[in-house]
């Protein structure tokens, strides 16, 4: 084979890249004050919309708030003491640029696997891995 050939072959072998022009967007959270916990609303609407599993989200938020809390019945996340709207947004922020947007390509397009004991996040849009930290 030769180059134009070979360069042919891998485009043909990359993945498509989904992405479009519109910005990755996560719910804004709601929150509300009941009694010496707050309530984050809408709680299950922002882990779907980043396409993880609430209790991890749930851990990384006890972290960076350095609270404890629980997720109810209803798929709100209950946390002990006072925040803003903005503190749990920042950290909301600080979860998706760790755990879902791709630092190769910047989509959101990504999956977090455990590979020898640790978490890593895959692009499916790229392919590109890199490791959590976590």
């Amino acid at each position: 084979m030769d180059y134009d050939e070979m360069l042919d072959q891998a485009i043909e072998d990359s993945p498509e890249i989904d992405g479009t022009d519109e910005r990755f967007e996560v719910p804004a959270p709601d929150i509300r004050q009941e009694g010496n916990a707050t309530v984050f609303e809408n709680f299950q609407a922002v882990c779907d919309r980043l396409s993880r599993e609430a209790e991890h989200v749930m851990k990384f938020l006890q972290n960076e708030l350095g609270t404890s809390g629980h997720i109810d019945e209803r798929g709100r996340a209950r946390l002990t003491g006072e925040f803003r709207t903005e503190r749990i947004g920042d950290a909301i922020d600080a979860y998706t640029e760790r755990f879902v947007i791709c630092p190769e390509c910047g989509l959101p397009d990504t999956k977090l696997k455990r590979e020898q004991g640790a978490t890593v996040l895959r692009c499916e849009a790229c392919g590109a891995q890199s490791p959590t930290g976590d």
